[in-house]
């Protein structure tokens, strides 16, 4: 009796306050407020994360300090054919910790050898692919659809990280990233295809204004498309 009463006397009991710290506090996962009616949001609050959406400028998705890009594969094709997806990497390389989810690939091919898609090369799309992972650094995920994507980002919750802030801005252009930015919103116009104009016309305004012959040396039989945008009427 003697035994078990010192016992008692020296076993301490857990406060509710001690108890609630050993607990795992869930951080809150924050989604962009654009995400708010995708299924990839519904399905993440049904597996019962603690979620925010804010309006974040740089990726959809914060997961402990990593941020997350989320794209379809139709997006993630507008997005090649549109240049979007260049600026947003730009935007993740202020993240330490980043990641590429493509989305769907059990629903839609990102890329056939017999069929291209939206007149993007198979290739082009490789490319882009080896781009990400060597140039932007940034690795790529592959999931089956939005319940995978939501699996991913659940798993990714649980696992220890450290925390990064998310006051990061988009990154601003230099004046040359800028105008060669605004050239290669033209279909068909690659990085190397704009600086080559801009160093033959120097300004945007001289390069509207040239007579097709003179983008024909450079631009073949895409300068009647060129000229073809600059004339029509919104």
């Amino acid at each position: 009796m003697k035994s078990k009463l010192l016992l008692n006397i020296f076993s301490k009991k857990k406060t509710k306050k001690e108890s609630q710290k050993t607990q795992p506090i869930n951080e809150k996962i924050i989604i962009d407020y654009r995400e708010k009616n995708s299924l990839v949001a519904s399905e993440i609050i049904h597996l019962g994360l603690d979620i925010e959406f804010r309006e974040l400028k740089v990726a959809d998705y914060i997961v402990k300090g990593t941020a997350i890009e989320r794209k379809t594969i139709s997006d993630f094709i507008s997005s090649m054919i549109n240049r979007r997806i260049f600026n947003q990497l730009e935007g993740l390389q202020q993240y330490e910790s980043r990641l590429l989810i493509i989305e769907g690939i059990y629903e839609q091919e990102l890329y056939s050898d017999s069929n291209e898609i939206s007149g993007i090369s198979s290739n082009a799309i490789r490319g882009l692919l080896l781009s990400i992972l060597l140039k932007y650094k940034t690795p790529i995920i592959f999931a089956k659809d939005h319940e995978d994507t939501a699996k991913f980002i659940l798993v990714l919750s649980r696992k220890k990280t450290k925390e990064i802030p998310l006051n990061v801005k988009k990154k601003s252009l230099n004046k040359k990233e800028r105008m060669q930015f605004i050239i290669e919103g033209f279909p068909g116009i690659g990085p190397k295809t704009s600086k080559k104009l801009l160093k033959k016309f120097k300004t945007i305004k001289n390069l509207a204004n040239a007579p097709e012959d003179e983008l024909k040396e450079i631009l073949g039989k895409k300068s009647g498309i060129f000229k073809k945008i600059l004339d029509d009427e919104y």
